[in-house]
């Protein structure tokens, strides 16, 4: 059991099409029912943005800056392979620590559903004391994905943001 939840937990769903009306988030609210649902915190900013590599890097800087930072950032969309697509290449430089092995489990724990869970190039890492997963564009794909490692992710939550951080003397 996670040592700080509930979290403070940012949704982003990255999509042209939702961003204009065009059509419905079913991503991000069905993440923030997973969310309720696993009373793993609280939603304390959402948004819908188009697949724009300066949106996204906006939003997630506003989200890890500042006194009280989110604790975790799940975003769904842009992790495929069309060509707007683009979610990993505006994330990933923002990461002061990757940490690809999370999206590898959730890919890998994913598969005996689908094999096109390998189509999604989610990333994942630390962004100051946040920790960040970029999800699928379906819902589907997205809550399958975060449920895939629900069974670690308060640890890697709790490690990120410093839980139980020991802080040594240095030796003389």
């Amino acid at each position: 059991m996670s040592q700080q939840r509930p979290y403070r937990i940012a949704v982003l769903t990255i999509s042209d099409r939702a961003s204009t009306g065009e059509a419905e988030d079913r991503s991000g609210p069905a993440l923030e029912q997973l969310i309720a649902r696993e009373a793993l915190g609280t939603v304390v900013e959402s948004a819908i943005i188009p697949d724009e590599i300066d949106a996204i890097r906006t939003f997630i800087e506003r989200c890890t800056a500042g006194d009280r930072p989110v604790d975790l950032i799940l975003t769904t969309g842009g992790t495929g392979l069309a060509p707007r697509d683009v979610t990993p290449e505006a994330v990933a430089p923002l990461f002061d620590k990757p940490a690809p092995n999370l999206m590898e489990l959730a890919r890998q724990r994913c598969l005996e559903k689908t094999p096109l869970t390998y189509l999604s190039r989610g990333v994942a890492g630390v962004v100051g004391r946040t920790l960040v997963l970029t999800l699928p564009g379906s819902p589907k794909g997205a809550v399958e994905h975060a449920e895939a490692i629900l069974d670690i992710l308060p640890h890697a939550i709790d490690t990120a943001i410093g839980v139980g951080e020991r802080h040594h003397r240095p030796r003389a």
